[in-house]
């Protein structure tokens, strides 16, 4: 079997190019780019359109709204203030984040907001980074009071309009109990924006600026930011969210006009970023390069591993598992068999064709990219679908599966 400039096998590529090719033939996934590199060789695929009803075709360097695949990036800017000792793992946020001093507990997760205790210890950065703060997305709760005053007073997307400014921000989810003790229980998402507050107020600069100048700058991340400027909204696809009875594609986003062409009020560190797939790439080299890049350290070797192993604690991981396991139909597979190390999933087991070590994330928009440090393999799958159908979950699904075969030969 021929091996491709790439490091895979020439016969495992044809067999990945046939199943992205199927997704998109289909009708439910306008357009993707997929790249796969492995050591210093690099396979693009672009296949189908930027809208769905046609037009200009994907292009490498087309411009994704990443979500959650945002998390992974983002927290390479905690980690420089780690590395730099602004930050230590385990000392409280109070000092930079006043709002949340002297937390209130709920009694019971599922609980009315009023019934609380206090706080057993203050919040740490290490609570922050693992999202063990006692606030996030709960699978096991979204019907419970918290969730809706959560929902109510952070949260901020195509429905629910822009969010305020990060001082703003702070001051509602401040507001809030906690639905857990501080490092008592892995939850979803929250974490990572609150995290991006605590940066940007330790850097004494926004966010973005922070980011820009020690990580993405540095890796030749151009396209990477929190917005996309007027000259390259050209390269920006709308973003679909297809309707979950009839699958007609809804529009989400637009280019032109919406959300991803203007700055943020808030630069949300848990989704808020764009990206093409060559500068993640650049990233995730990086990673598997245990932090150097073209010679330059971008984060200590020591981070990187903090970064990509798993970080939860034995009871931490077993209520993370059984949260995932009760939605798997739904999952497709994210956020099962492994655990969780900073700003990404980590695999601790084998429960699929994915190897053990395996770290990255996926994201709402219809985003992933994730490595393997063992075969020094990247992988990045970029569309714009969002996952309100389970149409692009198959396809990041199907998309690991064919390149871990790939791999192997």
């Amino acid at each position: 079997m021929g091996t491709s400039d790439s490091g895979l096998s020439g016969a495992g590529l044809r067999r990945l190019r046939g199943v992205l090719e199927r997704h998109v033939e289909s009708g439910k996934i306008p357009g993707l780019v997929a790249l796969v590199g492995r050591g210093d060789r690099t396979h693009v695929e672009t296949i189908g359109t930027m809208r769905h009803d046609g037009g200009a075709p994907m292009r490498r360097d087309t411009i994704f709204r990443m979500a959650s695949t945002s998390k992974p990036v983002t927290t390479a800017a905690a980690m420089v203030l780690l590395d730099e000792c602004r930050l230590r793992l385990d000392e409280p946020v109070d000092p930079w984040l006043p709002e949340l001093a002297g937390r209130r507990v709920l009694r019971r997760p599922d609980g009315p907001l009023d019934d609380t205790v206090p706080a057993r210890r203050p919040i740490t950065v290490r609570d922050l980074l693992t999202s063990t703060f006692g606030l996030g997305v709960d699978f096991a709760l979204m019907d419970s009071p918290i969730r809706a005053a959560t929902f109510e007073r952070t949260d901020y997307g195509v429905a629910s309009g822009p969010a305020p400014g990060p001082d703003e921000w702070m001051r509602r989810l401040g507001e809030l109990p906690l639905s857990h003790q501080p490092g008592e229980r892995w939850q979803y998402d929250l974490a990572h924006e609150v995290l991006g507050v605590l940066v940007a107020r330790v850097a004494d600069r926004p966010l973005e600026a922070f980011l820009r100048e020690r990580v993405l700058g540095p890796l030749g991340m151009d396209d990477t930011g929190f917005h996309v400027p007027a000259d390259r909204l050209d390269r920006l696809p709308p973003l679909y969210g297809p309707d979950p009875r009839t699958g007609e594609f809804l529009v989400w986003d637009e280019a032109e006009g919406g959300r991803s062409s203007r700055p943020p009020a808030f630069q949300g560190a848990g989704g808020g970023l764009v990206s093409t797939a060559d500068d993640y790439h650049a990233y995730f080299r990086m990673l598997l390069n245990h932090g150097v890049h073209d010679g330059e350290r971008i984060l200590s070797r020591a981070a990187v591993e903090l970064m990509t192993t798993n970080r939860l604690t034995p009871a931490q991981q077993a209520a993370r598992d059984a949260m995932y396991a009760d939605i798997a139909h739904l999952a497709v597979g994210q956020g099962q068999q492994g655990g969780w190390g900073f700003g990404m999933a980590v695999r601790t087991r084998r429960g699929d064709h994915a190897p053990v070590g395996l770290f990255g994330w996926d994201g709402g928009t219809g985003t992933s990219a994730h490595a393997d440090p063992h075969r020094r393999l990247t992988g990045i799958l970029l569309t714009q679908v969002g996952m309100s159908t389970p149409d692009s979950t198959r396809l990041i699904h199907d998309f690991w599966t064919t390149l871990h075969q790939a791999a192997d030969a």
